[in-house]
């Protein structure tokens, strides 16, 4: 043997020693109790076979850890047992597994179990046909299917699962139902903290009550409380409610939820969609509260209408709804828009308010502003206060009432200068099928200025006068005829010899400026938003692989020890479950930045 050969001889017992020094540091299991011994060198060559006695069952000691069997083999060289027959292990006061068997490694303390596995701790228990628990890590996993009940937040079922027993955490992966007596959550990626019941989804999720179902792709939920947040793609379905939001905060206590930034809420029952940044929801008092650009929408098959205010609240069982729009209220739809300080629009009476709330004084300017107005075609009305009439059945406008200081004007449609006015104490209005104002009948100190053509359209003069009311018919907009009633006074000037200072009614405010054209005129007055940043939970993160490179480690350690000990295989190695690959595709990224309309550019995380 040359020098070389002996250096390397010598490297090869210093690491061999090194590991049997690692080994020995290990305790031996030991055995406490045996009701008789048995040797079988040709069927369990190395091995002693324990079996129980009428007294009591075999029990056998490691680190603190007690195990109780019907018969075991123990194989002492290799520190590892197999445990057969009503195994119980039991670690402390915090661990009690029973099972059909057990076989543990004394170096790498794994402890594979299979046959009806239960294992309790103070705070739950844990069903599996397999099951592998780590003493070194207090771990426990399966990969076959099992069941974990905590009495208080109910039954969860899955494929996947692993129980981190310092941190009182549980994941689970693939086909996971938590059912309990209010409440039953599917998910495929769910974690679970056994002490105080809180559950983290991930991936699509659904969590369904007796009055709701929630659906997210992350979200939290308190087991214990009934309470949770829901993220990315949040949906509450409260039977004939549906509400969208980027965050969604709910108490299923008191059907209860609250939503923040782009939020939907959709009435299945009154086909009818409620929009905004902020909003409150009770279920039990039929009621939605929505602010920050809020916007209405009863869907209507050929011209839906759109309404729009600081404030919108909803009330009101599905069959007798009441939307209130205060605040700058403005309704729009094709043929028809307004103007009011507050909106009250009663679904099932299909009567609409435009109301003036007396807040200011008469003189304020801004009162002037907010008074209610109605545009249809050429025509503008305002009053003190303005009721539109729809059929709900053929979805159109049958009439509207104006209360108290009416004043219909229209522009002449010919010299665009002057304005066909009239002014009285109460308006009443008809429209024809095509939603356009057909007959106006002013009563009670009527007061009028037409701009009065012939045939050829040509002006055959201006004509004020007073009465005591007047009905008129519109055709497309322009005055068609007219009819005074108790005429008071009355002139037909030419139009070179009417005074420039009367060519307007007192009160004549033209608001043309004002009138919404389209959708998004609605929101045109509204101060720039600035919605809050959406913090949300933190990612998903996965499973580290059970057996992990410390893990790895201590069977190495195991497998040098057998060979030491002349042991062709080693059986810390068997029974090791494979590492799965947990395909987390389903679960979304990160939002990048989105820029919101009439909006500071924010960042939804």
């Amino acid at each position: 043997m040359n020098k070389l050969q002996v250096l390397f001889f010598l490297l090869l017992i210093g690491f061999l020693s090194t590991f049997h020094s690692q080994a020995q540091t290990k305790k031996k299991i030991e055995i406490e109790y045996a009701g008789k011994l048995t040797i079988d060198e040709e069927n369990y060559p190395g091995a002693k076979i324990l079996t129980r006695d009428d007294s009591q069952q075999v029990q056998i000691i490691h680190q603190g850890t007690n195990m109780w069997c019907d018969k075991a083999i123990h194989y002492s060289k290799e520190n590892f047992i197999e445990a057969y027959g009503n195994v119980k292990l039991i670690q402390g006061d915090t661990i009690n597994m029973t099972s059909k068997y057990i076989e543990y490694s004394g170096i790498t303390e794994l402890a594979f179990a299979s046959g009806d596995v239960v294992l309790k701790d103070p705070n739950s228990t844990i069903s599996s046909d397999t099951l592998h628990f780590d003493r070194s890590k207090q771990q426990a996993f399966y990969k076959s299917g099992g069941t974990v009940v905590k009495d208080s937040s109910g039954t969860i079922t899955s494929k996947i699962g692993r129980y981190y027993m310092n941190l009182k955490k549980y994941q689970f992966v693939q086909d996971v139902v938590l059912v309990n007596k209010e409440s039953t959550i599917n998910s495929d990626y769910f974690d679970f903290y056994s002490d105080t019941g809180h559950a983290y989804l991930f991936g699509p999720s659904t969590i369904t009550t007796e009055e709701s179902k929630t659906y997210c792709e992350k979200g939290f939920y308190d087991t214990e409380n009934k309470i949770g947040y829901a993220v990315k793609k949040a949906k509450i379905n409260y039977d004939n409610r549906i509400i969208e939001g980027d965050s969604l905060y709910f108490d299923n206590n008191i059907s209860f939820a609250s939503a923040t930034n782009n939020i939907k809420v959709t009435d299945t029952i009154n086909n009818s969609i409620i929009k905004g940044h902020y909003a409150e929801v009770f279920k039990e008092k039929d009621s939605v509260f929505i602010t920050k650009r809020a916007l209405a929408i009863t869907i209507q098959e050929n011209d839906s209408i759109y309404m729009h205010a600081d404030k919108i609240m909803v009330t009101g069982k599905p069959d007798n709804r009441i939307i209130k729009a205060y605040y700058n209220a403005k309704i729009f739809k094709s043929d028809l828009s307004g103007k009011a300080d507050s909106i009250h629009s009663d679904q099932k009476t299909g009567i609409t308010k435009l109301i003036n709330i007396p807040r200011f004084s008469p003189g304020d300017k801004f009162s002037t502003k907010r008074k209610p107005i109605i545009w249809n075609f050429e025509n503008q009305m305002t009053g003190d206060t303005i009721h539109l009439i729809s059929n709900n059945e053929t979805e159109k406008i049958d009439s509207l009432l104006v209360f108290n200081n009416a004043f219909i004007i229209s522009k002449d449609t010919i010299s665009q200068t002057g304005y066909n006015q009239i002014y009285g104490m109460r308006l009443v209005g008809l429209f024809n099928d095509e939603n356009q104002l057909r007959q106006v009948d002013i009563t009670k100190n009527a007061e009028s200025i037409f701009y009065a053509r012939n045939d050829k359209q040509e002006l055959t003069g201006i004509d004020k006068a007073k009465s005591g009311s007047i009905s008129m018919l519109f055709a497309d907009g322009d005055i068609e005829e007219y009819t005074r009633y108790n005429q008071i006074d009355g002139n037909l000037y030419p139009e070179s010899k009417y005074p420039e200072n009367e060519r307007l009614l007192k009160g004549f405010d033209w608001r043309e400026e004002e009138r919404p054209l389209s959708v998004d005129d609605l929101f045109k007055d509204d101060p720039l938003l600035e919605l809050p940043i959406i913090k949300g939970l933190e990612d998903y993160i996965p499973q580290e692989d059970f057996v992990d490179e410390a893990m790895q480690k201590r069977i190495e350690l195991a497998d040098e020890n057998a060979k030491l000990n002349n042991v062709q295989t080693s059986k810390a190695s068997r029974n090791l479950p494979t590492n799965v690959k947990i395909n987390t595709d389903s679960i979304p990224k990160p939002d990048k930045k989105t820029k919101l309309p009439n909006s500071k550019e924010v960042k939804k995380e």
